[in-house]
């Protein structure tokens, strides 16, 4: 049963004629206020499409950037601003220049946990669920992979034919997972299935039974015959998947599996932003045209 709180925020969502996108990271309390609660494509393609005049990204800086590039005529709050990305900070143009003049031939496809001045000066976005398919459509055989290197190096693995470039950055959260913590979890739930997120390490993956996106890491778990899952990513999706599935038993590969940036969004904060507009995402029309083609491919290419 909803809060008064969360019933308050969801009439007034409806009088400011809002559209509440959260990513499953986020809070239990928060993702029951949402519209939708979905991984960064979905957010994104979401956002591409909404038709309410305003949106409330319960996420990070670079979901809300990317809603306002997207859809730049809407709205677009973001009710804690300071709830950034370390990966997406590891980055800045001026590396990708200089990848860009030491390999010419090669597209620059830069993950979606990136700033909008990152997107500019790529060729095409991605996410995790979308990034092999991306690289497979690029006629260059030579790939900049920028920020995440597990990640660039997970979708290396599955097209062997291309050179890939990588630029040294990692998500805190899944890079500090180790084979150690994986083995602790097999060995306290044997029967359980490791799904695992490909922002962790090449050696965790290795003992992963699945690997996926957010997406499809829930997917997997909802549709598969198994009802024990150890599961390799933020915390938040073990208490979506809870509530998705109470037949079935899922445990975080390790307590410590908490992206603090994606926990700070509050009620108070989401109420707070929609009543009175503060937090607004604000792009100039240069920063949104320079950085919208690439985010407009993914989209593109992901819907194919």
């Amino acid at each position: 049963m909803l809060t008064e709180l969360q019933q308050k925020i969801i009439e007034l969502k409806r009088n400011k004629n809002a559209l509440i996108l959260a990513h499953y990271y986020q809070t239990t309390e928060i993702r029951e206020i949402a519209d939708h609660v979905c991984d960064s494509f979905e957010m994104a393609r979401l956002a591409q499409a909404a038709e309410q005049k305003v949106m409330v990204i319960c996420g990070v800086h670079f979901m809300a950037e990317s809603a306002k590039i997207l859809n730049p005529g809407k709205t677009v709050l973001l009710p804690v601003t300071d709830a950034g990305c370390p990966m997406a900070d590891m980055i800045i143009p001026e590396d990708v220049i200089a990848l860009r003049e030491r390999y010419p031939d090669a597209a620059v496809v830069c993950y979606v946990n990136s700033s909008a001045a990152v997107k500019a000066v790529s060729d095409i976005c991605c996410t995790s669920s979308s990034a092999e398919k991306i690289v497979r459509s690029l006629e260059e055989n030579q790939i900049i992979f920028i920020p995440d290197r597990n990640l660039g190096m997970y979708i290396s693995s599955k097209i062997p034919d291309k050179e890939f470039i990588y630029h040294e950055g990692w998500c805190p959260v899944h890079d500090e997972i180790t084979v150690d913590d994986v083995l602790q979890a097999r060995s306290t739930y044997p029967n359980a299935k490791l799904l695992v997120h490909p922002e962790c390490r090449s050696d965790v993956l290795g003992h992963a039974d699945f690997i996926g996106s957010t997406s499809e890491i829930i997917a997997y778990a909802l549709n598969t015959e198994c009802y024990d899952f150890i599961i390799g990513t933020e915390i938040g999706v073990v208490e979506h998947l809870e509530g998705l599935a109470p037949d079935k038993k899922f445990y975080p590969l390790t307590s410590d599996f908490v992206c603090n940036d994606m926990k700070k969004t509050t009620l108070n904060d989401v109420l707070n932003s929609l009543e009175s507009g503060i937090h607004e995402m604000v792009l100039s029309d240069d920063e949104v045209n320079a950085a919208k083609r690439s985010l407009e491919r993914m989209v593109e290419a992901g819907n194919r």
